[in-house]
């Protein structure tokens, strides 16, 4: 690999920093001693290379600071761990995540012009929550973060902390407020399969994919009634379109069955619905040591007829978890933090879904560990997955 010179790398990080220069600083200006830019700037790279928190990245920042001084401003030499504890407590999480806007919108671009891959985006909405980050003490949960990952790009577009689960209803309409939804299919669970945030997708130029389980009622029973009645003639009446796939790996094989059929227009709480076109149904058969195991899931979506784009939305919305919690849980460690302070522990969460991001950009077929690893050990490399270019 190349080695860049000094000039590249300051410009590569300049462009970076750009994005910070409107971001209000929380602090106060008596004794302001570190420019906000560049404490931003390192904990993101810090990160990259495997901190974890304040006290990590200010290490981080002391074993690299002849490296950072030729990067960015350091009138006062790298900042201790207090000053990035005391930055990201401050900082407004809102706030703080809207500079990152133009940043990612430039990513997925890039990404989708570099895959030829044109709209509809596949955007997966779900929650995770941050296990060990609750404080009895003090009456406060452990943070629950609903994301919104661009599955086909491994980018997370946007996140809004909720305290508990259960207000992961009243969280997904305002992270969906946060990204760009024309042209898009927003694929939810069932917790968010909500009348308002339907209305919400299509008015925002989208479409949706919605699961349906109990919690939805009269809605649920009756799409089951009307899968399970076409289900008797074969679906010989419902205009319906089948598709078929097989896996077989991990010492297991796994047929899927999808069946997308319009939905009719006497459907019981059909008009409640903006948009909705269609009903589809996720059928798994999985066979592992000779045991077979079945799993019927059911949908609506205002994606018109087109049983593989169907296809395709149900099993892309499963890349949040494999692609985007997976690997904050295994990687990151993200499950085991013991960060309890409300804006740090919501800041260090979406500083995390950014690098991941960042590292999911990389096409050298390494895994997202060892490329972390490499933001270690090497500044080149570094810089480079920051900036967006190829290792």
């Amino acid at each position: 690999m190349a080695r860049l010179d000094s000039k590249a790398l300051r410009v590569g990080v300049d462009e970076i920093v750009a994005h910070f220069h409107e971001l209000e600083d929380p602090r106060s200006a008596v004794n302001r001693r570190h420019p906000l830019v560049s404490v931003v700037v390192i904990a993101i790279m810090a990160i990259l290379a495997g901190a974890g928190g304040p006290t990590s990245i200010a290490e981080w920042a002391r074993m690299k600071e002849d490296f950072l001084r030729g990067l960015l401003p350091l009138p006062s030499g790298v900042p201790r761990k207090d000053v990035f504890r005391r930055v990201l407590m401050a900082l407004d999480p809102a706030a703080f995540q809207a500079c990152f806007a133009e940043w990612l919108a430039s990513l997925r671009d890039r990404a989708a012009a570099e895959a030829g891959v044109e709209r509809p985006v596949l955007l997966a909405v779900d929650g995770k929550t941050l296990r060990r980050s609750h404080d009895r003490a003090n009456g406060l949960g452990p943070l629950h973060a609903v994301s919104v990952w661009a599955s086909e790009f491994g980018l997370t577009l946007a996140q809004v902390a909720a305290d508990e689960k259960s207000n992961e209803i009243t969280a997904i309409p305002e992270v969906l407020k946060l990204v760009d939804l024309s042209g898009a299919i927003v694929t939810i669970d069932a917790m968010g399969t909500q009348t308002a945030i339907a209305e919400q997708v299509v008015d925002g130029g989208g479409d949706y994919v919605l699961a349906l389980k109990g919690n939805q009622g009269a809605t649920y029973q009756a799409a089951v009634d009307y899968v399970e009645q076409q289900v008797t003639v074969d679906f010989a009446g419902a205009n319906a379109r089948r598709h078929t796939t097989t896996e077989v790996g991990h010492g297991r094989t796994e047929t899927r069955t999808y069946v997308q059929m319009p939905a009719p227009k006497d459907l019981p709480g059909f008009g409640r619905w903006a948009g909705l076109m269609t009903i589809g149904v996720a059928m798994l058969t999985c066979v592992r040591d000779g045991v077979e195991a079945h799993d019927v899931r059911y949908f609506i979506s205002s994606l018109g007829m087109g049983v593989r784009r169907f296809a395709h939305a149900v099993r892309s919305h499963w890349s949040i978890e494999n692609g985007c919690h997976w690997c904050l849980d295994v990687t990151y460690r993200e499950d085991e933090s013991r960060v309890r302070e409300r804006h740090l522990r919501e800041n260090l969460a979406w500083l995390n879904r950014l690098t991941l991001s960042l590292l999911k950009q990389q096409s050298n077929k390494k895994s997202v560990a060892m490329n972390r690893r490499r933001c270690g050990w090497n500044d080149d490399v570094l810089v480079k997955i920051l900036t967006g270019q190829r290792t």
